[in-house]
């Protein structure tokens, strides 16, 4: 391989989502997307599918399938629309609440473990070059 910085980032990349993934699967009963759904949900509040499946830039029924898990599992339930009554918002329970939050301590813990040997500020640059990245990702 050659020193073609996207060459190296893309590699680099793969290894980290491989990581990423093995650890989750030892660290909780939250899988990626369930993650994820309700990380938005908390920090933004209820939110519909449609808004979820644009937010996520994902099609409507693979948001549909992984929020109807999350109400299986007791996590979320739906909170009907006054003006539409098809429509629905999805909600965080106590239960929903708690696996997330004890899941992302599990998590912030294990990075931080890898990241001990790493200085404040290349944890900081570190933080702010991944967030610059998934802010400007294109998916296709």
């Amino acid at each position: 391989m050659r020193d073609n910085p996207v060459e190296i980032i893309d590699l680099e990349l793969a290894i980290l989502i491989r990581r990423v993934t093995s650890a989750n699967r030892k660290i909780g009963h939250l899988d990626r997307s369930a993650y994820l759904l309700l990380h938005r949900i908390i920090a933004k509040g209820p939110a519909g599918t449609k808004l979820l499946a644009e937010e996520f830039q994902l099609d409507i029924s693979t948001v549909s399938r992984q929020t109807a898990a999350l109400e299986q599992k007791g996590y979320v339930y739906r909170i009907p629309d006054p003006l539409d009554g098809r429509a629905y918002s999805l909600q965080i329970t106590d239960l929903g609440k708690k696996e997330f939050l004890e899941h992302q301590q599990a998590r912030i813990e294990l990075i931080g473990k890898n990241l001990e040997a790493w200085s404040d500020e290349e944890r900081q640059l570190f933080g702010q070059l991944l967030r610059k990245y998934n802010r400007s990702a294109v998916t296709t």
